[in-house]
């Protein structure tokens, strides 16, 4: 059987630098998103984000607590994580704080993770 013949390509050059462009965030966005990212690293924070995008309206901390089966007092504490972070807004009615997310700024962490369309 004759010796098999191994075809060698010279290697083709490759550039290591890319124009990043304006894909670089700012050092003050990069800590506004961090901190919305933080708020988002507990599941029931996570949860409650969920359940009040699905919402027309602004929910009651006790109606939020029943929902998703945690007690008041540590929906309120995630609930304030959530408002601090910018996630909800908060409108005081009467002895009861009713809750809504904050639609710009999911849209804004999404934008994070999202490629615009037409960028590469």
């Amino acid at each position: 059987m004759p010796p098999r013949l191994i075809e060698l390509h010279a290697p083709t050059a490759v550039s290591c630098c890319v124009d990043l462009g304006e894909a670089v965030l700012s050092p003050e966005d990069a800590a506004n998103t961090a901190r919305l990212f933080k708020a988002l690293a507990d599941p029931n924070r996570v949860r409650l984000v969920h359940l009040l995008s699905t919402q027309e309206e602004a929910g009651c901390v006790c109606d939020l607590a029943e929902a998703i089966g945690i007690t008041q007092p540590t929906v309120s504490h995630h609930l304030r994580v959530l408002w601090e972070a910018g996630l909800v807004t908060r409108e005081q009615r009467g002895s009861f704080a009713y809750y809504q997310v904050d639609r710009g700024a999911l849209s804004r962490a999404a934008d994070v993770l999202v490629r615009e369309e037409g960028r590469s």
